[in-house]
């Protein structure tokens, strides 16, 4: 999904199926056989084994093994030490945009690309904590979960990208980042005490930063605007709005600007029918004292 096309100037819902054997799919793997070919040629062509190539950069022979066959999707960072290692004069680099955005499954990829535009971000989430949030942890427990269970190469790359994403809270100009879940999001025990204990910790830390607000909204909280379920709205740096939603490995990306203004709105109704910031937080700390 090419920002540019699908978040573009467009009014109506842009939206993509996660579907094994998409077309989408399929492109993206093509991008990843493709790049891990060049850059198997071009170590090749520099004289070094694999383990010699995987010292340089910083892995071992069996993981350069799996970017070479396609098997897992390097760090942008990855590929351009690769290039620099191999002297490649940017012949991989070039690769880096086509490769990001294949570590995403398909119907995330439209909203990957506005996280990375976004100077406001808003989030209201019922079933687990946002990606955005998650400790690796409480990633590979929910990753875990999908049925039909994912294989383990394409869990590490959801593990690997998710974390990638985590940069916007330390981005330079850092956007406004604002998160609303439910009471019942932080209660459940998705992979475990342990697992559930350390991500409560990570909400507190996160919670401090001066560009992010998490709030909570209690179970005996009697009104709620977000009975329709979860939500994403993102501001992206040219003003304009996009809604975005998920659900059963299918998403839409509303790109009307009524629609986006609407969900905005409803937002907003949600953020004051929540705790306040403060009162968030000190709720987290007392969840964690219980467990």
């Amino acid at each position: 999904m090419a920002m540019n096309e699908d978040v573009g100037e467009g009014a109506g819902a842009v939206t993509a199926d996660d579907a094994e054997g998409s077309t989408a799919d399929t492109t993206g793997q093509a991008v990843v056989v493709a790049f891990g070919q060049t850059m198997k040629t071009l170590r090749v062509r520099a004289g070094l084994e694999r383990e010699e190539f995987g010292r340089r950069i910083g892995y071992s022979a069996s993981t350069i093994a799996s970017y070479e066959q396609g098997r897992r999707i390097p760090s942008p960072r990855t590929i351009e030490r690769a290039d620099e290692v191999l002297d490649a004069g940017g012949l991989l680099t070039v690769w880096k945009e086509q490769v990001e955005r294949a570590q995403y499954p398909v119907f995330f990829q439209g909203m990957a690309a506005l996280e990375k535009a976004a100077i406001e971000l808003l989030s209201y989430d019922t079933l687990v904590v946002k990606g955005l949030l998650q400790t690796e942890e409480y990633m590979r427990a929910v990753l875990a979960m999908r049925r039909p269970p994912l294989d383990q190469e394409t869990t590490e790359q959801r593990v690997a990208a998710r974390l990638a994403r985590q940069d916007i809270f330390d981005r330079q100009s850092a956007p406004l980042l604002s998160f609303v879940m439910d009471e019942s999001v932080l209660r459940r025990r998705l992979g475990g005490t342990d697992v559930l204990r350390g991500q409560l910790e990570h909400l507190l830390l996160i919670g401090q930063k001066q560009n992010v607000e998490i709030q909570v909204i209690p179970l005996d909280c009697e009104e709620s605007a977000g009975v329709d379920g979860p939500f994403t709205v993102v501001t992206r740096d040219d003003g304009k709005k996009f809604a975005y939603t998920e659900a059963q490995g299918a998403s839409t990306l509303q790109t009307d600007p009524q629609q986006a203004a609407l969900a905005a709105a409803r937002y907003g109704i949600i953020r004051s029918q929540a705790l306040t910031p403060r009162e968030s937080l000190e709720f987290i700390e007392r969840l964690l004292g219980e467990l």
